[in-house]
């Protein structure tokens, strides 16, 4: 029998296996599936017994999740929504990343690891992790407010500060050892051509790139052939994203992202986010298993008081001063404590800059093991230090907005019903636009009577709401995409936006009081998280969703839908129609 030497199918394979088996573990005990996969990392990782698998692999297949992460967001990030943050994410990222050098590097001086070693060490707590960040502001529908576009331009100036670190560290390690390093003149040239790099990158992608990917785009959907399509679009993320790094020095996610954002202008955005979504989600799912995997838990035991002082560093000290920039530039409190919730971890650059540091003989292996210890330990707790934040968040209207105990009534005042802050602005029809509706003190949605609701405001459910307000229904449209909300707002619908999977979001619906519920997302497992709650708070509404699968049918009608309408079995019925028309 032939011996099969195949360890990059033995890292997929037993990677996602095992991430799948914790993360299930993970749900059960109601934890962040996040957990599970980073202990599958720990099972397969050198430092437990049994298989192990190959890191080098690990780490590539890793930076692959990176990338098309990045690009997708990068697809819902415009470059206007970029230039909107620029007064706070450039001056905030810049503060912080200072701040957190120096709460590191005091550290270091403890240890006596030298202004080399401590200064490697600041850095490398300073940086939170590209796929921790967006995940958590994707998992919790914030990541098109204006919280999450701060937080993700924060995340890009991180990015091309931790690029210019990496260029810059192997010039001046001599001179941080105590030798001879590069003159003034040396640095300075060094530093010019490594910012002229990532500037004759950012204009090749906004005057090049923005012609050539849209025109790359169309010729690929005119093909009528999906296969072509998907790949098209994969072969643009991680093309762009390796050219970048290759040919300008900038990092495979800064390039994946520019990538995104230039194909974000093109009509063809929202169907490429689609085709991206799968690939996206396992790979992502293996840079998990792939940090899980540098985690020695050895080092909890022999160094316990030092793991601890510098998880403190990354989820107290990091976070802190993120929440104080934010609120001295004038932003409300509910944005400052998403930024500094967003940021309270670290990960794929301080991993690749404690390996530099190692190589350029600064940090010392200590060193890398207590980084490798926080990220581990900070991405574990994020998700705890998100709910904690969102409560914290929605208590802070009901004190700011405490009713007068004794109210004068008003008769003439149209009922309305009172919602935290937690929950989504309902949108009326003007030009103007919204402020973020997670730092609205307040907020009054009407109170609708036998009413529709519609889920969605895509390309069916623009389609249900407007035959449903043309026909004279009152109409409540859902939908968690900003820029979507915009154009229903134009047509005259009022909007919720916000996750309707939520159940504080839906409530503002007033389902026990409407007459039908029409879910048009494509997505089979919010659509039932959205169909169980509602079926809960209206056993004879009529729900109507849509579905891909004839397993998803089935899903759906167990959770209590009414009526599903697969898009499949409704064109061949169509077609059978007209052919004996």
């Amino acid at each position: 029998m032939p011996d099969h030497h195949t360890p990059l199918i033995a890292t997929i394979a037993l990677g996602l296996l095992l991430a799948f088996i914790f993360g299930i573990a993970a749900n059960r005990l109601r934890v962040s599936p996040l957990v599970g996969y980073l202990l599958a990392g720990v099972a397969v990782g050198p430092f437990t017994p049994g298989f192990v698998a190959d890191q080098e692999l690990a780490n590539q297949l890793a930076e692959i999740g990176v990338i098309l992460l990045m690009f997708a967001v990068g697809l819902h990030f415009s470059l206007k929504d970029l230039m909107a943050v620029r007064s706070i994410a450039l001056p905030g990222a810049v503060g912080q990343i200072i701040v957190a050098t120096l709460m590191g590097m005091g550290l270091g001086w403890l240890f006596n690891w030298g202004i080399g070693g401590g200064l490697v060490f600041g850095l490398s707590l300073s940086v939170a992790s590209t796929v921790v960040l967006i995940r958590s502001l994707q998992e919790r529908r914030i990541a098109e407010t204006e919280r999450g576009r701060i937080a993700i331009g924060w995340l890009i100036v991180e990015d091309l500060a931790m690029v210019l670190a990496l260029v810059l560290l192997p010039a001046i390690a001599p001179a941080l050892k105590g030798g001879v390093g590069l003159s003034f003149g040396e640095l300075a040239v060094t530093l010019a051509i490594t910012l002229g790099k990532v500037a004759a990158f950012i204009v090749l992608m906004l005057v090049a790139g923005r012609r050539i990917i849209p025109w790359v785009m169309h010729h690929a959907a005119h093909t009528g052939s999906r296969e072509l399509f998907r790949l098209a679009v994969y072969a643009i993320a991680l093309g762009v994203a390796f050219g970048a790094a290759e040919l300008f020095g900038v990092s495979f996610a800064l390039g994946a992202f520019f990538a995104g954002m230039v194909m974000g202008e093109s009509q063809l955005s929202q169907r490429a986010a689609e085709e991206a979504l799968p690939l996206r989600d396992a790979f992502a799912v293996l840079f998990f298993v792939s940090v899980g995997m540098l985690f020695n838990p050895h080092i909890l035991i022999t160094a316990p008081f030092a793991v601890l002082a510098v998880l403190a560093i990354i989820v107290i000290g990091k976070s802190a001063a993120a929440f104080f920039i934010v609120k001295a530039f004038g932003h409300p409190t509910g944005t400052a404590l998403t930024i500094s919730a967003s940021l309270a971890q670290i990960g794929e650059f301080s991993f690749i800059l404690a390996g530099l540091g190692g190589s350029l003989g600064l940090l010392p292996p200590e060193g890398r093991d207590l980084i490798l210890a926080g990220a581990i330990l900070s991405i574990l707790v994020n998700p705890f230090l998100f709910i904690l934040v969102e409560r914290r968040r929605t208590a802070l209207p009901a004190r700011a907005a405490a009713p007068n105990p004794h109210p004068a009534p008003d008769l003439a005042a149209p009922a309305v019903a009172v919602v935290p802050a937690v929950v989504p602005t309902a949108l009326p029809a003007q030009p103007a636009k919204p402020a973020d509706p997670a730092d609205a003190e307040l907020v009054e949605v009407p109170a609708m009577q036998d009413h529709d609701v519609v889920i969605g405001y895509g390309r069916v459910g623009s389609i249900v709401a407007r035959g449903l307000r043309d026909a004279g229904r009152p109409v409540l449209v859902f939908e968690d995409a900003e820029r979507i909300v915009g154009t229903a707002r134009t047509e005259g619908l009022p909007v919720v936006l916000g996750n309707a999977a939520d159940p504080e979001v839906l409530a503002t619906a007033n389902l026990p009081a409407a007459r039908r519920l029409f879910i048009t997302v494509p997505e089979t497992f919010e659509a039932g998280q959205v169909v169980e709650q509602a079926r809960a708070l209206n056993a004879t509404l009529e729900i109507t969703a849509r579905a891909h699968s004839d397993e998803a049918v089935e899903y759906l009608e167990r959770l209590g839908a009414t009526r599903i309408i697969m898009s499949e079995r409704e064109v061949a019925r169509r077609m059978l129609e007209n052919g004996n028309g």
